[in-house]
């Protein structure tokens, strides 16, 4: 049996409200994507509750067991959690979102162009996959990123951090070029530099690469370069999600999808920003 108005009123009295919870908006965009409730056994959680519940502890970066008790109980979470990675279902919801986010903005569904890079976080004692950026001389995982102009996530990778920048194109522009046929162009910065390493990634892809370096002009203070500032400052985005600070999962899976939830909280504000008010 679904959840009715009724029941959500009477939690809505019941439950204060956070910041990050979902104005009615934001759940219309994301709710046609949702699994269907099972039509057999016990009453299911309101979907609602459980993504304001994981959007609560991305931004927060609780521990599971620390999420407030008015908030359904943090094992159905969980449960929820590990199954909507496992079925994709964050990777759609990115997609989705990211079309909606180009068409409103006035672009087309696909992009043409799309910019890439890497941030590295340190692991903790969960264990799992890990390994040592020599460059950033940081132990854990790396994530690597593609955004397109408007810096809009086309596609999210999650390694160890011992794989280099420029290994780690190939696999992710082939998978850009999957999901966006129309991507041509791609841009990134020196540490993706190798003719070896772009062949293999034009090989995979078809997508021609250009490498946007620093100017040999000595400056003092911060210089934007073109093009690269996109993608840094979606990686400034992802920062403001506090369980992102660090990497706390045992797997890459989980590492992947709660990066994935983040990008998927900071599309749903932007289309509602974005979204026509009703007068």
């Amino acid at each position: 049996m679904p959840w009715n108005e009724a029941d959500r009123l009477k939690y809505d009295v019941i439950r204060a409200r956070y910041s990050s919870d979902m104005s009615d908006e934001e759940f219309e965009l994301i709710a046609p994507l949702l699994p269907r409730p099972k039509r057999r056994g016990r009453k299911p959680t309101d979907p609602r509750e459980i993504l304001n519940a994981m959007f609560y502890l991305i931004r927060c970066g609780c521990p599971w067991r620390l999420l407030p008790k008015d908030f359904p109980p943090f094992t159905t979470v969980q449960n929820h959690f590990y199954a909507w990675r496992d079925n994709g279902l964050w990777t759609q919801i990115v997609c989705i979102l990211v079309m909606n986010a180009r068409e409103s903005e006035g672009r087309e569904a696909s992009p043409t162009a799309v910019i890439v890079d890497s941030q590295s976080v340190k692991t903790t004692e969960a264990g799992g996959p890990r390994g040592f950026d020599a460059g950033k001389k940081v132990k854990g995982r790396k994530r690597h990123i593609a955004v397109d102009m408007l810096g809009l996530p086309i596609e999210s990778q999650v390694t160890p951090a011992a794989v280099q920048d420029r290994d780690a194109l190939a696999p992710i522009l082939g998978e850009v070029h999957r999901k966006s046929p129309f991507v041509s162009m791609c841009f990134v910065d020196g540490g993706y530099k190798g003719d070896e390493a772009q062949r293999a990634a034009y090989e995979a892809s078809r997508i021609s690469i250009t490498v946007v370096e620093r100017s040999d002009k000595r400056v003092a203070g911060f210089v934007v370069l073109p093009k690269r500032w996109v993608v840094e400052r979606t990686l400034g985005w992802i920062n403001r999600a506090r369980r992102l600070a660090k990497d706390f999962e045992a797997t890459i899976e989980s590492s992947l999808a709660w990066l994935l939830i983040a990008l998927a909280f900071l599309l749903m504000r932007r289309l509602a920003r974005l979204s026509p008010q009703p007068t």
